[in-house]
């Protein structure tokens, strides 16, 4: 069983890598390279419309997972948050007290402007947040394999996330803990169907090589310089409000949602520390209520009616088994 954590938790995540990875991930092999274009031209056209929101990222069940170590003291993103591609996320990440770090378009010489920045951060926080814990990373480059060796020998537990395919062997095993994106809980699993590359159906599942972004030049070299728009920056593109309903705080959903919201939060939670509990996978009760609380700092079964956490536990029998072991309320994800 695991008890609650007194981890302090900081998340570092090189947003263009993971966003171009889970699209190459869904659609095939060297897909955001192709379509990177048409996606800069314009990413309401229904057809590219329907691709990204087909691979929008979960960015949800990235912090949800890293908030199973510890307090979120520091979570930052690195992109061009100018870029259409990119511009769909940002409400959903303030929404989630991300900082966003802007990168402006660079020449092709510079393009390892995020690894670099990212990089210099992280490890000048080490030194001026003497507190903090734990580091999640959330990359797949193998550029990052000095900075996980860094941070582990400044004392620190590395945890890295990337997604499957697309992360370095080197860099997963630099790390302390590491899990794919895929594997996530509330991530959903990537259909036959989802995958719109016949011509190279093996190449969807082996491990790039290249950077994302070196597979672009590749795939587009007269495309790979080229800037958004700016009157395609300014507006969100297609998906964007459907993703920020789907993100939405405990505090600002409507009443008659909050019990869906409250039951979806304790199923992840739920997902997320079973592996980390016993070997039956129960949890403390109080562990797992710190896990709601830091997913969604602003839940409160009191506003759903229940006097204790334990009475909510008991009102989810379908998500949640309860069992008392002395003083102690055990509690783990019903099969």
């Amino acid at each position: 069983m695991t008890d609650t954590s007194d981890g302090r938790v900081a998340v570092y995540m090189d947003f263009d890598n993971i966003v171009m990875s889970w699209y190459d991930r869904v659609h095939g092999r060297n897909s955001y390279g192709r379509d990177r274009a048409k996606i800069a031209a314009d990413p309401t056209e229904p057809e590219i419309a329907a691709r990204l929101k087909a691979a929008t990222v979960d960015v949800g069940a990235i912090l949800d997972f890293a908030a199973s170590y510890g307090t979120l003291v520091l979570t930052r993103a690195y992109a061009d948050w100018s870029s259409p591609v990119n511009a769909i996320y940002r409400r959903q990440l303030v929404g989630r007290a991300v900082d966003l770090v802007q990168l402006f378009p660079a020449a092709a010489y510079a393009k390892n402007g995020a690894d670099i920045r990212l990089a210099v951060d992280t490890v000048e926080d080490m030194f001026r947040l003497p507190d903090l814990t734990h580091v999640a990373i959330v990359a797949g480059d193998s550029d990052f394999v000095p900075l996980t060796q860094r941070v582990k020998r400044l004392g620190r537990y590395v945890i890295g996330i990337g997604v499957a395919g697309s992360t370095a062997k080197s860099l997963a095993a630099a790390c302390d803990a590491f899990e794919p994106y895929d594997t996530l809980p509330g991530v959903p699993e990537i259909s036959s169907s989802r995958r719109e590359e016949p011509a190279e159906p093996k190449q969807t599942r082996s491990r790039r090589s290249r950077k994302p972004e070196q597979a672009e030049q590749a795939e587009q070299p007269e495309q790979a310089d080229l800037p958004a728009a700016p009157e395609q920056a300014a507006e969100a593109p297609h998906g964007a409000d459907d993703q920020d309903d789907d993100f939405l705080a405990f505090a600002d959903t409507p009443p008659e949602d909050l019990h869906a919201v409250a039951s979806n939060l304790l199923e992840r939670a739920l997902r997320v520390g079973q592996d980390k509990g016993d070997d039956q996978g129960f949890l403390y009760a109080s562990a797992v209520k710190q896990h709601i609380r830091r997913m969604d700092p602003s839940f409160s079964e009191k506003a759903l009616g229940y006097r204790s956490f334990n009475d909510f536990l008991a009102s989810r029998d379908n998500i949640a088994e309860l069992h008392e072991s002395g003083h102690e309320r055990l509690v783990r994800l019903k099969e």
